[in-house]
């Protein structure tokens, strides 16, 4: 009776079914281990490689470890919003600390005047003037596309600027001499993932990035410095 039914059991479809399925889960656990594997494997080793040379001049130490790009509008209300609230925590706890730069990297999307605002920041630039353009010009942002960064009225935004040459700036703007670098680096922000402003990149030493969307708060970005940190 023992070997009969020893004999039964061998034989019984069920039997040789729930191996096959048995052998089948660890066959695919163990794939899905090697997948990951390559995958971390791979991603390790591709850093991220993003042009910022036409972008603007850095602000902090160009020696910082952890970089933040910023794709951003001056006419976008939302990039305003991190600019007053968010960036001036970020710079006084890790920009003028030395542990964290800033690149801004022109993404002119909300309407046409945008590539106004965004080529006269170059033209400040060229007075040594490009950061506090920046910030002047997303204190005194006006409704989106409202005419506010107009050829003109942008020259009379920047009449109120401590330093600024209002008639080289004028000269500047009307050239139009930035306006090919400016759609150049839109074209960079979409290259990499940026479909609404203000988007950012926090690449870390290891030159891996995070890509955070939206003007998010500062505890956000703290949390993502402080572990690209430890």
């Amino acid at each position: 009776m023992g070997k009969k039914r020893q004999n039964v059991n061998k034989n019984n479809p069920k039997s040789n079914t729930t191996k096959f399925i048995i052998i089948g889960v660890i066959i695919a656990i163990a794939g899905a281990v090697l997948i990951s594997t390559n995958y971390n494997s791979e991603s390790q080793s591709n850093k991220l490689s993003i042009d910022t040379t036409k972008g603007s001049p850095v602000l902090g130490e160009s020696s910082a470890p952890i970089t933040i790009i910023e794709f951003g509008d001056y006419q976008c209300p939302f990039c305003q919003k991190w600019n007053q609230n968010t960036k001036p925590l970020i710079d006084r706890d890790y920009i003028s600390t030395g542990k964290v730069k800033l690149i801004y990297v022109d993404f002119p999307i909300v309407g046409p005047d945008s590539i106004n605002a965004h080529a006269g920041s170059y033209c400040a630039d060229e007075q040594g003037l490009y950061w506090q353009y920046h910030d002047f010009l997303y204190k005194n942002q006006g409704h989106e596309n409202s005419g506010w960064v107009s050829m003109n009225n942008l020259k009379n935004i920047v009449s109120g600027m401590e330093g600024m040459d209002v008639n080289l700036f004028s000269n500047c703007i009307d050239s139009g001499k930035y306006n090919d670098r400016v759609k150049e680096n839109k074209n960079i922000a979409v290259k990499n993932g940026a479909k609404s402003t203000p988007s950012f990149i926090v690449i870390g030493p290891n030159g891996h990035g995070v890509a955070i969307s939206g003007a998010q708060p500062y505890s956000v970005f703290k949390q993502t410095i402080d572990e690209m940190m430890t």
